[in-house]
């Protein structure tokens, strides 16, 4: 148990683009990129790790994964969009992103969507899913000691028995996901 609380206390869970953290003017993409960096600084995995890119925010406005920005200024509703972008990537195709944003996207760009509202729910969830990941961590960090019980070297077993089972987790959450998108190109198909 006490590996589990080591790894707890050194995750950021609340790193995160609030909105109350969002200006209310427009961003150039320096002001954007330098936002997103000081939300997420505590959960670099290296001191050198870039958050975002001015390659990356091009590349998701190229790919039209968000809607087109006005003088090249980003409201707020493209930093919540670019913020989304930035989480869901991690476990999910560029196309898998752009689908399952695709609605979100033309809602917001048509103002039919309270996009902060939405962002809002998405941060509400994330708080629920930092509590669900704590215990289920601590249960397979438990689980884990006690399949090596007694073994030799049984310390570095049982980190790569955690290892391996966080890595199987994380897999059926993100097939869990595709499937989801998956769902949604279907429906998509079939209404188009």
């Amino acid at each position: 148990m006490g590996k589990a609380d080591e790894i707890i206390k050194s995750m950021a869970f609340h790193n995160q683009v609030l909105p109350e953290d969002i200006p209310k003017i427009d961003l150039y993409i320096d002001q954007v990129i330098q936002l997103f960096e000081t939300s997420f600084a505590e959960s670099k995995r290296y001191p050198d790790e870039k958050i975002l890119t001015k390659t990356m925010i091009n590349n998701y406005a190229k790919g039209k994964l968000f809607y087109p920005v006005q003088n090249k200024k980003y409201s707020r509703n493209h930093i919540m969009l670019i913020s989304l972008i930035y989480q869901m990537k991690s476990a999910l195709s560029i196309n898998d992103v752009k689908q399952v944003l695709h609605g979100i996207n033309e809602k917001a760009a048509q103002k039919e969507l309270d996009l902060e509202q939405f962002y809002s729910s998405y941060l509400n969830l994330q708080q629920g899913n930092a509590e669900i990941f704590e215990a289920g961590l601590k249960r397979q960090s438990e689980e884990a000691a006690e399949q090596v019980a007694g073994a030799d070297e049984s310390e570095e077993l049982e980190r790569v028995l955690l290892i391996a089972s966080l890595v199987h987790t994380s897999n059926l959450y993100r097939r869990a996901a595709e499937k989801l998108v998956d769902e949604m190109a279907k429906g998509a198909d079939t209404n188009g």
